[in-house]
């Protein structure tokens, strides 16, 4: 661990300790970009916590995430499972969301503030925890946490360093404002040196002579051209250490007893693998009328600079392309093309604007295209037997006129 780690880590040591044996609350913010090791940290701290026979056997931990818990009631009754009081919950109604997470913290309670249980609160992807309605969670969170009740110390993680700016001017008020700022610092050399240490085998691997084997392979490709190129690529698009362990581990999965060792090519496939479009993925598996109205929304996106679209506007586009070369093309019934369409919505590979009312007009409804220009050409290209008439109207840069 680096000087300057080592002392966040402590900083964030002390602010724990201060909650769990002092019963002060407290609330941080722990910010950087992906992979920078925000998690990592804070698992460090509490494995050094929990070593302390005081805190653990007095710390109440809850772990919440912005992907999961989507809204505050889901989120408190996440809260309610993690600190094991469904029973003394039962079947209460509250007025309120202050009042239930109140109730909560209050059954927790033994004594005087010190002799409280303290609680930790984890908010993991943070950011989505704000756009939650009125931020009612986190209000009451760092309202809590402000306040002289059961010592609770809120850490949130985030990628985003805009973080304050999107935090309500109540909610800003009740939180510390205390930050800690982790980056990505170390640089290409080091990067290769982490590629190594990944792949190497260790000291006392039973096999001693195929270790060293390995071990001079890694060390012959951490110099490949071809490789460090690759690496380089993949280092300038994202440092985030789980791209590399994922690369790492589509190659390793190559080796078998007629493959012992990973070549380059190995590495390069597993990069193809890794930084495959997932969406482009879907347009393989369509239909030929389903990539052609995929190519009629591109024509109107082109046009109409991005302007969102309808289902008719599509079906329009559509039969100019079928009039200019029907010996290429069936001209299927309107209700068939409108199935496809809905399979287009239901693939994510298009969007409707604005929620649809019961009254609107399933044609009329406006929609916006999920691809862009590239990944549309790029699928093509790997479109098995693509009618070259389709290839040519995607490649013209106007629609038919």
């Amino acid at each position: 661990m680096h000087l300057l780690q080592r002392i966040k880590c402590m900083h964030l040591l002390e602010l724990l300790k201060r909650t769990t044996v002092h019963g002060e609350s407290n609330s941080a913010l722990i910010i950087g970009p992906r992979g920078s090791g925000k998690t990592a940290l804070l698992n460090h701290v509490l494995r050094e916590l929990t070593e302390m026979k005081q805190v653990r056997e007095n710390l109440l931990e809850v772990h919440l995430n912005g992907l999961l818990q989507t809204n505050d009631k889901v989120a408190l009754k996440e809260i309610t499972r993690q600190l094991h009081l469904e029973n003394v919950v039962g079947d209460k109604v509250f007025g309120s969301f202050a009042e239930n997470l109140a109730f909560l913290l209050e059954a927790l309670r033994k004594g005087d503030r010190t002799s409280s249980c303290p609680v930790l609160f984890i908010l993991d992807e943070f950011d989505l925890f704000v756009h939650h309605k009125n931020q009612t969670l986190l209000y009451n969170l760092f309202d809590i946490s402000q306040s002289a009740q059961t010592p609770v110390t809120v850490i949130g993680l985030t990628c985003r360093q805009d973080i304050l700016e999107l935090l309500e001017k109540r909610v800003k008020s009740r939180f510390s404002h205390r930050q800690i700022y982790l980056t990505n610092s170390f640089d290409f050399k080091q990067y290769i040196r982490i590629f190594k240490e990944q792949l190497s085998l260790p000291a006392g691997f039973p096999d001693e002579s195929f270790a060293q084997k390995w071990n001079k392979n890694v060390q012959h490709l951490s110099e490949d051209k071809t490789v460090q190129d690759m690496l380089q690529n993949l280092f300038h698009h994202t440092k985030d250490l789980r791209s590399l362990n994922l690369l790492l581990m589509l190659a390793v999965s190559n080796v078998n007893v007629h493959h012992p060792l990973i070549t380059a090519s190995d590495l390069h496939e597993a990069s193809k693998q890794s930084r495959m479009d997932s969406k482009a993925n879907i347009v393989h598996g369509l239909s030929v009328l389903e990539i052609c109205l995929i190519i009629a929304m591109k024509h109107l996106n082109d046009v109409y600079e991005g302007e969102p679209f309808n289902f008719q506007m599509v079906y329009n586009e559509f039969q100019k392309f079928i009039q200019r070369k029907a010996h290429c093309m069936y001209n299927f019934e309107k209700p068939v093309v409108m199935k496809a369409f809905e399979h287009l919505l239901q693939l994510e590979l298009v969007r409707p604007i604005e929620r649809p009312s019961v009254r609107a007009q399933r044609e009329y409804l406006l929609m916006k295209l999920l691809l862009d220009n590239n990944q549309i050409m790029d699928a093509l290209q790997a479109y098995p037997n693509c009618p070259t008439d389709v290839k040519q109207w995607a490649a013209s840069s106007l629609s038919w006129l």
